[in-house]
């Protein structure tokens, strides 16, 4: 199996980088046309049951030198920990790691911007078909990834825009608030444990509408908020997450708490954290409410870099890889 180079664009330096996809090619074979039909088959691989015990015999187990080294050559940095490196033994210590946001991640103090939730790399788009960066099918169905019957929240993002960020095993697993305001809405849906690997995505149709997620709905118009509308923050899991824990601590990581409707939060602050493997956070916005940061939109067209995400006919949709609290968005109201 001839296997495709998937690239990011690095923020700090806008220069292509190459991504090492952990355990790529049985990703991709498993995902892959022959397979992907195969009702029983598929069942399993995504199950809660498999999930764990992947995660037990990956994340559980005594980590060794061989093995930092390989995630540090990825781009984890261990010198940002809050507890010295030799303290994390395992990789689910590694992989649920806090470290010195405060000092290492500053936030713009601009209460017209919007921040990334997660060390991540991102994709924006549009809902509206007929915009410029209309990229809706090839992600979710945001209607599906919604997934709440009882109080249908689809029709306040229709023809909205979305920001896709997707975590690595070596990233910073902690998520933060991307703004601040009201929750309104808080919930889980029920879903399958599918890999976030390029491969898996592109081999299963509305990837992210499968998985099982949290969904918060927070309504920034408010005293204190940051005033674009309502926003919605789905936490999806992966082929080695099991839970998501919620863990808002308005100061660093103290008296991490759950989340409530009614309860204000801070933007930039921790919110909830992933369990072990890689996962996926996205973001919805109300039609023109706000405006992306035009290196995200530029970087997305660049035509020298090899994503497996695509628009077809040789057009391919890159990722940015970015540090939580940095600026994705602002107010649509706010010159440029």
């Amino acid at each position: 199996m001839k296997m495709v180079t998937h690239q990011y664009i690095v923020r700090d330096t806008g220069q292509p980088r190459s991504e090492f996809l952990v355990g790529d090619r049985i990703i991709s074979a498993l995902y892959s046309t022959e397979l992907k039909y195969s009702n029983l088959f598929h069942s399993v691989l995504s199950s809660a049951q498999f999930t764990a015990f992947l995660a037990f015999m990956n994340f559980d187990c005594p980590v060794t030198r061989t093995t930092v080294k390989s995630l540090e050559l990825m781009g984890a940095d261990f010198s940002e920990c809050l507890e010295p490196a030799d303290n994390l033994k395992t990789m689910r210590s590694i992989f649920e790691r806090k470290i010195r946001y405060w000092e290492l991640r500053p936030i713009l103090e601009n209460d017209a911007m919007i921040v990334s939730p997660a060390d991540s790399r991102v994709v924006v788009g549009s809902l509206e078909q007929h915009s410029m960066f209309f990229l809706k099918k090839k992600f979710f169905s945001f209607e599906e990834l919604l997934g709440c019957p009882w109080n249908d929240w689809s029709g306040y993002f229709e023809k909205g825009s979305f920001a896709i960020f997707r975590l690595t095993p070596e990233k910073y697993h902690y998520n933060h608030t991307p703004v601040a305001g009201i929750i309104v809405d808080f919930y889980e849906v029920a879903g399958k444990y599918n890999s976030c690997n390029p491969s898996a995505t592109i081999g299963l149709v509305d990837a992210y509408s499968k998985n099982k997620r949290v969904v918060t709905i927070i309504d920034t118009d408010v005293p204190g908020g940051t005033g674009v509308g309502l926003v919605a923050m789905i936490e999806i899991v992966a082929l080695m997450i099991g839970k998501i824990d919620q863990a808002y601590s308005e100061v660093r990581y103290q008296e991490p708490s759950d989340l409530a409707i009614g309860m204000y939060v801070k933007k930039g602050v921790p919110k909830s954290l992933f369990r072990p493997g890689s996962s996926t956070v996205v973001l919805l916005f109300q039609h023109g409410r706000v405006k992306f940061a035009a290196d995200l939109i530029s970087n997305q067209e660049r035509m020298d870099v090899d994503s497996r995400f695509s628009l077809g006919f040789g057009r391919p949709v890159v990722e940015t890889d970015l540090k939580v609290r940095s600026s994705i968005a602002c107010r649509s109201n706010v010159p440029a």
